[in-house]
């Protein structure tokens, strides 16, 4: 009778064969950063951490690695260190659309909406498909108060991925804050119908604003 192995097996024998392949090959740059994002998925933050450095020890223009390596410093709250990741890539790569799209959220944690715009807008410029970029766009344009900015924006991503949640969240805020409280609604429905957690305190002024 077969035991059937666990996915935690599979992902440790992942990375054995992996750290072997990188120990017969130490300056194989797509190896380590193979293991990198194995580690990362297996929670091995400062592992993962540890070889996307070696990659970029050995490659300082490996793109990937340092948008890999800001996005942990960005999930660990380092935000200095995943800004600096990120600016790393752009001196390699300047139309690196993703990395242009990170500093926005930088930018956004840190509470600089203005910066964070510049940095969406620099992103979908390089990449008008970028619907990811689209939506953060909205917020932060939610956020400095330009509502009929962040009604496009929320549009542009709506376009692109049709299916996506908080695009329909934000394009209902920017309507309610336009005083356009029907669309308000609808569209704070479609969110919640695509799973988006709809503030239920949002809701219900929209509901007050439709029946004031």
């Amino acid at each position: 009778m077969s035991t059937k192995i666990t996915p935690q097996e599979e992902l440790a024998k992942i990375i054995a064969e992996l750290e072997e392949k990188c120990a017969e090959l130490p300056d194989n740059v797509p190896a380590h950063h193979h293991l990198a994002l194995v580690y990362r998925k297996a929670g091995r933050t400062a592992d993962a951490i540890r070889e996307l450095e070696k990659c970029l020890e050995l490659d300082d223009q490996a793109v990937e690695a340092h948008i890999n390596l800001g996005a942990i410093h960005f999930e660990q709250g380092n935000l200095d260190q995943a800004l600096a990741a990120n600016l790393r890539a752009l001196k390699v790569l300047p139309t690196l659309a993703r990395a242009h799209n990170n500093i926005g959220l930088i930018k956004q944690q840190q509470g600089d909406a203005l910066a964070a715009i510049a940095a969406y807008e620099e992103a979908v410029r390089h990449d008008p498909k970028l619907a990811n970029a689209w939506v953060n766009m909205a917020s932060c344009q939610i956020m400095a108060g330009d509502f009929d900015q962040a009604r496009k924006a929320a549009k542009e991503a709506i376009k692109l991925a049709p299916d996506f949640g908080m695009a329909h969240n934000n394009l209902a805020v920017a309507f309610y804050y336009l005083e356009k409280y029907q669309e308000a609604k609808e569209a704070a429905v479609k969110a919640q119908s695509l799973g988006y957690p709809v503030d239920a305190r949002f809701l219900q002024a929209v509901e007050h604003a439709l029946n004031s």
